[in-house]
Order: structure tokens, then C-alpha cells, then sequence
């Protein structure tokens, strides 16, 4: 019998071929992005395996898009898991769904295992390999095959620590958003101005109070870069529409408002054509970067040093080192939310225009 082209030291953990795989990681969209390297790896070292996305119902579309990933099965939250309200009521079915796929390889990939690693024992697999912190509980038997959760480092490297460990060939460190010709026709029916001159995003939101910069500040870097010709698109989802409205009511210049208009995908065909994004550190930067679009990201509380872009020449992050950061509050504890106040609209509109090069000269 024919076997995929896995590494001995895995092969010596594993008592049958690998046909069936699950990779846990029950995250939002920049944390499911930076996973795609580890998942592309995977995908490399057991190419005709099944491979199984668990996550938050959100990530099905991303799921059904990505090249490294066959299925998806839903996870209703969990008990300490802080990303959404664990409905119990459904676990049990979700874990009885899960344990009749009999995956023969389960794989921890979404954090250092306090919480996670008795859940994904619980999936029923074979095999099961994970991140743990010291002292965090292993699947009796499959100690080979579990790794030290990285400390420090970026993202993408914490999670290749794992394909690593397994001894699986890295397949680059590049992220992908699979954006396809119907999201560029969903597009042009929002905003059917999409092909005429050259245009920026504006970003304003993120999901948590304490990542976001001032509005009226992204207004002024906004106003900068329509006085030198460039149209400025703000975007945003639904939810966000009073923060964009905020940045708009603040503009000189009339912005083409697209918030509420698009949706993730439609997003992502507004964005691979633009010349620059402006944001925050959210789920949009990881997009830009998947996407190869220059931007400039204001990171406010975040570990710049684990979410940064790994493009650094095409990505600019700019942040204000600080005692409490990283910052693990929803909203700022600090009167003022002093990491945001600390850079200013100059330095941002600067690096935007080092981005854009040309277009502005």
C-alpha cells in the first residue's frame, strides 16, 4: 500500500495511514488566515487525505474557498472560549457529529491547549498532535506528536511550530483569500464607479473598542490623500455603520461610503484593487496581506510583533510601545486610550505616502 509523502518521524507515531483529518482552530478571520501556511503544509504532506476545518460557523465560506481544506464542521463555542456564547445545548451533537467522521488525525492548531486540548480529545481521532504549554494535559500515547506552544514570535511561525514538530515541509508563509469573478460582479453591482480612477480604503472599524484609532484621525489622513487625488472608499460591515458615519461626518471631502454594502467576499474584490488600505490592526490587514496590497496599519494594544504583516516592505504597522501592551481589555482602561493617541495622523499619512509612491508624487 501506497503512503503520502509524510516524514518518518511522523509515520513512526501513526499506526495506519492518514485518509481523514481534522484541524481545530476556533478563531476569527485573521487568526484563521495565519493558519493557512501550517494547513498548506498539511495539505502537502497527506495530499489525498479528507481534511476538516472545526471552527465558528462564520468560517464556512472561508472554509469552502481555501485550497488546503475539504469540509467543515461547525464548533457552537465552548466552555472558556471568549470568541462566542457556547450554546451547551448543541455540544453534545456536535461532538457526535465529529466522532463519526473517525478522523484518523486530530490537530490542535488554536492555541497553547488549557482549554482546547480535552476538547479536541473529545473528536474521537486516532491520532491526535497539539500544542501545550508545560503542564497543560497530552493525549496519552501521542506525546510524540504534540509540541511546547511558542511563547514569542509571529503568528504564522507559532503555528508552523507544530507542522514542524511533525516534521511536515513548509509550503511558504504566504496567506491566501480566494476571490473569485461573482465577488467582482457583486462588487460592481454596490458600486458600479469601482473601474474608474484610482482609490484608497479606509478601514475605521475593528471588533474590539480597544483596537480602534480616532475617527476623526482617520478622517484627517483621509482628507490628505483625497487633496492629492485619490478617491477615498470608507468601508465597514453593518454593525460599524455609525463609526464610518463618524469618520465621514469629520471629512472635508465626500468619501464613496461603502459600509454595509459589501460582504466579506465583495470586500476582498473591493480591496485587490485598490492602491492602499488604511486601518487597523483587524481581520482586513490579513486580507490586504493575502491579497498583496500595500496598506498602513495603526495597531493600538496589539502584539505587533505576532500580527504584524511578515511583508514589512509592503505593509507598514505603526505603534506606540507601551507598559500594558499587549492589551487584553475589550476597551482601553487607560483615560484617553493613550497607545491610539500616540500616533498621530503626519506619521500615518506620511507612511501612506511612502506606500503609494508614484500615484502621489
Amino acid at each position: 500500500m501506497s503512503v503520502d509523502p509524510v516524514a518518518p518521524a511522523v509515520l513512526r507515531a501513526l499506526t495506519a495511514p492518514v485518509e481523514r483529518i481534522a484541524v481545530f482552530r476556533a478563531l476569527m478571520l485573521g487568526d484563521l488566515l495565519c493558519a493557512v501556511p501550517a494547513w498548506r503544509a498539511v495539505r502537502a504532506a497527506w495530499p489525498s487525505a479528507r481534511i476538516t476545518l472545526v471552527g465558528l460557523a462564520w468560517a464556512r465560506p472561508l472554509a469552502e474557498r481555501l485550497s488546503c481544506i475539504d469540509d467543515f464542521i461547525e464548533l457552537p463555542g465552548f466552555p472558556g472560549l471568549p470568541e462566542v456564547p457556547c450554546d451547551v445545548r448543541r455540544l453534545p451533537d456536535a461532538l457526535a457529529q465529529l466522532q463519526a467522521r473517525r478522523f484518523d488525525l486530530a490537530l490542535q492548531m488554536h492555541g497553547s491547549g488549557e482549554v482546547v486540548n480535552p476538547l479536541v480529545a473529545c473528536f474521537g481521532a486516532r491520532h491526535m498532535a497539539a500544542f501545550a504549554r508545560p503542564g497543560v494535559w497530552r493525549p496519552a500515547g501521542d506525546e510524540e506528536l504534540c509540541c511546547a506552544w511558542p511563547e514569542q514570535g509571529h503568528e504564522i511561525e507559532r503555528l508552523l511550530a507544530l507542522t514542524d514538530h511533525l516534521g511536515l515541509p513548509r509550503q511558504g508563509t504566504s496567506l491566501e483569500f480566494p476571490v473569485g469573478d461573482d465577488d467582482r460582479r457583486a462588487l460592481r453591482a454596490a458600486w458600479p464607479a469601482v473601474d474608474g480612477p484610482a482609490y484608497v480604503c479606509v478601514h475605521p472599524g475593528s471588533q474590539l473598542p480597544s483596537r480602534r484609532w480616532d475617527p476623526r484621525r482617520f478622517a484627517a489622513v483621509a482628507d490628505a490623500l483625497a487633496d492629492r487625488g485619490l478617491r477615498v472608499v470608507l468601508t465597514g460591515s453593518a454593525p460599524e455603520a455609525g463609526l464610518v458615519a463618524d469618520v465621514r461626518a469629520c471629512m472635508r471631502h465626500t468619501p464613496v461610503d461603502l459600509c454595509g454594502r459589501t460582504d466579506l467576499w465583495s470586500l476582498g474584490a473591493l480591496l485587490e484593487r485598490a492602491r492602499l488600505l488604511v486601518c487597523n490592526d483587524t481581520g482586513l490587514s490579513h486580507i490586504a496581506a493575502a491579497l498583496r496590497v500595500p496598506s498602513v496599519v495603526v495597531s493600538c494594544g496589539s502584539d505587533v510583533a505576532r500580527w504584524a504583516p511578515l511583508d514589512t516592505q509592503r505593509h507598514r504597522v505603526l505603534a506606540e510601545d507601551m507598559a500594558c501592551r499587549p492589551c487584553g481589555h475589550r476597551v482601553c482602561p487607560h483615560e484617553g486610550h493613550p497607545c491610539a493617541q500616540a500616533v498621530m495622523p503626519d506619521a500615518v499619512l506620511r507612511a501612506a505616502l511612502r506606500q503609494l509612491g508614484a500615484v502621489c508624487a
